[in-house]
C-alpha cells in the first residue's frame, strides 16, 4: 500500500508546471516617462494576476498630484496580448478633494517582425492628462502626449 502511495504521489508531482511569465514596457522621451508591467499567466487569455508602474509627465499646465502617478491593477482598465498584438488601457483618476483630474495611458504594440510573439514589441503609446481646475465646473484642461513604446514579454 505504502509503494503504491509512494507511486502516485511521485507521478503528480512530475506533472508539467504551469508557467507564467511577464509584461513590461516603457518610454523616455519628451517630457513623459514610464514603465509598467505585471505577471500574465500562459494560459488562455494571458491574464494578468499583478501589474504596477509608473508615470512622469513634465509641462507647466500638469498639475503635481498628476504630473507624477503610479499604476497598480485595478488600473488596467483594458488589457490585450495575443502573440501578435499587444495592448493596454491604464486608467487612474485623482484622489482626495481636488476637483476630477485623471491620467489615462493607452499603449498599442506589435510584435517585432520574424519574432514568435515571446520577446520584444514595439509601438505607440497615446497619454491623456484631465484637470478640472475649477471645482464648479469649467472646461478644465486636457494634456495630450504620444510617442514611441518598446515591450517585452516573457
Amino acid at each position: 500500500m505504502r509503494a503504491k502511495l509512494f507511486l502516485f504521489l511521485t507521478a503528480l508531482s512530475c506533472q508539467p508546471a504551469l508557467a507564467s511569465g511577464g509584461v513590461n514596457c516603457s518610454a523616455d522621451a519628451e517630457g513623459v516617462s514610464f514603465e509598467v508591467g505585471g505577471g500574465a499567466s500562459r494560459g488562455m487569455g494571458a491574464a494578468l494576476f499583478s501589474f504596477e508602474g509608473t508615470l512622469a509627465v513634465a509641462g507647466p499646465d500638469v498639475a503635481d498630484d498628476l504630473a507624477k502617478t503610479s499604476f497598480a491593477r485595478e488600473h488596467v482598465a483594458q488589457y490585450w496580448l495575443d502573440g501578435e498584438e499587444l495592448r493596454l488601457l491604464l486608467y487612474r483618476e485623482r484622489e482626495g478633494d481636488k476637483p476630477h483630474g485623471y491620467v489615462e495611458l493607452t499603449i498599442r504594440t506589435k510584435a517585432r517582425p520574424g519574432d514568435d510573439g515571446e520577446g520584444m514589441y514595439d509601438g505607440r503609446y497615446a497619454l491623456t492628462v484631465f484637470d478640472m481646475t475649477d471645482e464648479n465646473g469649467g472646461e478644465g484642461v486636457t494634456i495630450n502626449r504620444e510617442g514611441e513604446v518598446a515591450c517585452s514579454v516573457e
